[in-house]
C-alpha cells in the first residue's frame, strides 16, 4: 500500500506540474497580446491517511488553475484615438459583429480591458477579432438620457457615420449695444437705431436678428428707457420679441441695466442676464447682461455702438474624426471646429474579476463566481479612468515565467525519478518470488 501510494503520489506529482507549464507556456506565448492577463496555477497537498504513527499513505498533490484578471497591465500609447484601455479597475462591454449582422435582439455581451476599435465599412467600431464596442447613443444634441446602471439592454452597438453632415444651429448670442444716453433726453429727436446680427439655423443657413432700439423722449429730464423689438429672418422677419429696458443713473451703477420689462416674448431673467428667444425653428438665448452689471447693454455718452454676435453654431459640417475623453465620453470632431457627444462608454464593474469566465480574444463572460455588475461613469467610484490612444499590455512577466519554467521542469523530472524508483522496487519485490 505504501509504495503504491508513493506511485500514485509521482503520477500526481507529474499531471500537477503538467498543469503548471501549460499555464507558463501560455503566458509565455501571450507576453506581447495587449490586455492579456496571466494565467497561474497554485498546489495543494493531499492527506490521505492523518495518522503518521501508522504506516504512512502518500496522498499526493492536486493542482488548480485560474486566470488573474484583477492584474493591470501597463499602458502603452497609439496613433490611433479609438484605440481604447482603462487605467485601473473595470471593463469595457463588447458584442460580436456576428451577433450585431445577424440582428439578434438582446446582443451577446463580453467585457475586456481594452481595444484597437477601428470603423468598418459600415462604420461600427469594431477590434480585427470582431468585439465590437458598446455604449450608450447620445440625443443629437449632445446630450445623454439617465439610462439604467444594472442593465445592458439600452446599450448600442458605438456606430459612426463617416460621411455624416450635422447642422450646428445657433443656440446662444451677446448683445452688448451701447445707447446714447442722451437720445432719452428731454428735447431729444427722437430717433431710432437698428442692427442686424447673423446667426446658424437649424439647417445650416445664415438668418438674422434685426434689432430696433426706440428712446422715451420725456417731456423734462430724462426717462433712460427703450424700447426695443427683435426681429427674425427665419420667421419671415416677424417680431418674435419686444421689451422696455431702462437704465440706471446713478453714480455708481451709471449705465447698466436697471429693469427689463416684457412686452411681448418670454421674460428675462435679471439674474443671469438671458432672454429665451423662440427663433425660427429653436430657441436662442440671449445675453443682454445681468441688473447692474457691466458687460451687457450700457446707455453711456452720446454714441451708439452696435454690439452684437452669436457666441456658438456653424455652417453645416462634416464628421473628421473621434476622441474620448477621461469620463467616457466620446467625442465626434467636426470640420467647422466643434465637437459633440454621440455616445457614452461606461465602465463595467464586479465584485470578483477573478470569478469570470474566460474566453478567446481577451474578453470575459459573467458566472455566478464574479457577482452581479454595475455600470459606472469613467473614472467614478471604484473604476478606472477610460483612456484614448492606449492599449493595455499583458501582464506577463517573462523573467518571472522563465525562472517558473525552470522550477517545474525540475520538479516534473523529480517525479519522473520517484516513478523510476518507485517501479524498481516493485520489479524488486516482484523477484523475491523466484
Amino acid at each position: 500500500m505504501t509504495i503504491s501510494s508513493s506511485l500514485n503520489a509521482g503520477v500526481a506529482g507529474l499531471n500537477a506540474n503538467a498543469n503548471r507549464l501549460a499555464t507558463i507556456s501560455d503566458n509565455i506565448a501571450n507576453s506581447s497580446t495587449y490586455g492579456y492577463k496571466r494565467a497561474t496555477s497554485e498546489f495543494y497537498s493531499v492527506v490521505v491517511h492523518g495518522d503518521l504513527s501508522t504506516a504512512y499513505s502518500a496522498g499526493g498533490v492536486r493542482s488548480t488553475s485560474f486566470r488573474l484578471i484583477d492584474e493591470h497591465g501597463p499602458l502603452i500609447g497609439t496613433s490611433n484615438p479609438t484605440d481604447l484601455a482603462i487605467d485601473g479597475r473595470g471593463f469595457m462591454a463588447v458584442t460580436t459583429i456576428d451577433a450585431v449582422n445577424r440582428g439578434i435582439g438582446d446582443l451577446p455581451i463580453s467585457l475586456t480591458t481594452t481595444g484597437s476599435f477601428k470603423a468598418d465599412a459600415n462604420g461600427i467600431l469594431r477590434t480585427p477579432t470582431g468585439q465590437v464596442l458598446m455604449g450608450w447613443a447620445a440625443n443629437p444634441d449632445g446630450t445623454l438620457a439617465n439610462f439604467p446602471r444594472d442593465t445592458m439592454k439600452a446599450m448600442t452597438p458605438v456606430k459612426l457615420d463617416q460621411n455624416q453632415y450635422v447642422s450646428n444651429p445657433t443656440t446662444k448670442m451677446s448683445l452688448g449695444a451701447n445707447l446714447p444716453a442722451t437720445a432719452t433726453q428731454a428735447g431729444a429727436d427722437g430717433k431710432t437705431y437698428q442692427m442686424s446680427v447673423q446667426y446658424t439655423g437649424n439647417l445650416g443657413t445664415q438668418e438674422t436678428l434685426h434689432y430696433v432700439f426706440t428712446p422715451t423722449v420725456p417731456a423734462t429730464g430724462a426717462s433712460n428707457t427703450w424700447n426695443v423689438t427683435i426681429a427674425d429672418s427665419a420667421s419671415d422677419d416677424a417680431v418674435i420679441a419686444e421689451y422696455n429696458i431702462t437704465f440706471d443713473s446713478s453714480q455708481s451703477s451709471g449705465g447698466t441695466l436697471a429693469s427689463v420689462s416684457t412686452v411681448t416674448g418670454a421674460d428675462y431673467d435679471a439674474g443671469t442676464g438671458v432672454i429665451p428667444l423662440a427663433v425660427g425653428g429653436g430657441n436662442v438665448d440671449l445675453d443682454i447682461g445681468a441688473i447692474g452689471v457691466t458687460g451687457g447693454m450700457t446707455q453711456l455718452s452720446e454714441s451708439f455702438a452696435p454690439i452684437g454676435k452669436a457666441t456658438n453654431g456653424t455652417p453645416v459640417a462634416r464628421l473628421v474624426g473621434v476622441e474620448i475623453d477621461d469620463n467616457g465620453y466620446l467625442h465626434a470632431n467636426y470640420d467647422q471646429g466643434f465637437s459633440k457627444v454621440i455616445y457614452q462608454i461606461p465602465v463595467v464593474d464586479v465584485p470578483n474579476p477573478n470569478g469570470l469566465a474566460s474566453h478567446s480574444d481577451q474578453t470575459y463572460q459573467l458566472s455566478a463566481e464574479s457577482g452581479p455588475f454595475y455600470l459606472w461613469d469613467s473614472g467614478d467610484g471604484p473604476t478606472g479612468k477610460m483612456v484614448g490612444y492606449s492599449q493595455e499590455q499583458s501582464t506577463t512577466d517573462v523573467t518571472s515565467e522563465l525562472t517558473n519554467l525552470i522550477t517545474t521542469q525540475r520538479a516534473y523530472s523529480s517525479n519522473v525519478k520517484v516513478i523510476q524508483t518507485v517501479d524498481e522496487m516493485l520489479q524488486e519485490t516482484a523477484n523475491l518470488k523466484r
